[in-house]
């Protein structure tokens, strides 16, 4: 008897619930760097975003039950300092700034325009001393 092939997992999208699609689009687009993918109904209520390998969906928060604002993501990047330098410039509303942390990761926060939280981090070069 053949045993079926394994399941891959081959990608994720986080889906953020947001009051505005269009306006969450530009803000992803022109402050976070993102690619627009995709924008879908009429009036837009879900749009596809992408940088480099990482896929955002956004989601009218009218077309779902979750509140808008109470979403996260942990994004993995190759520079840091150099992101936090690129979305401050931008206007982005940065939570704090890089910094290294007891568990091995060097990161920093943002929130979009509704709240949802965008961590974005890279090993840590020199990890500080536990305290």
């Amino acid at each position: 008897m053949a045993h079926p092939a394994p399941v891959s997992f081959v990608g994720a999208a986080t889906v953020f619930a947001v009051r505005d699609v269009l306006r969450s689009v530009e803000h992803y687009r022109d402050v976070l760097g993102f690619r627009v993918e995709f924008t879908y109904g009429d009036p837009t209520f879900y749009a596809g975003l992408e940088r480099d390998n990482v896929v955002l969906h956004l989601q009218a928060a009218s077309e779902t039950k979750r509140p808008p604002g109470h979403g996260a993501v942990y994004v993995f990047v190759t520079d840091v300092d150099a992101l936090y330098r690129e979305l401050s410039a931008r206007g982005a509303r940065t939570l704090n700034e890089p910094k290294d942390y007891a568990y091995g990761m060097r990161d920093f926060d943002v929130h979009d325009l509704d709240g949802n939280q965008l961590g974005f981090g890279m090993e840590s070069p020199s990890p500080p001393a536990p305290a």
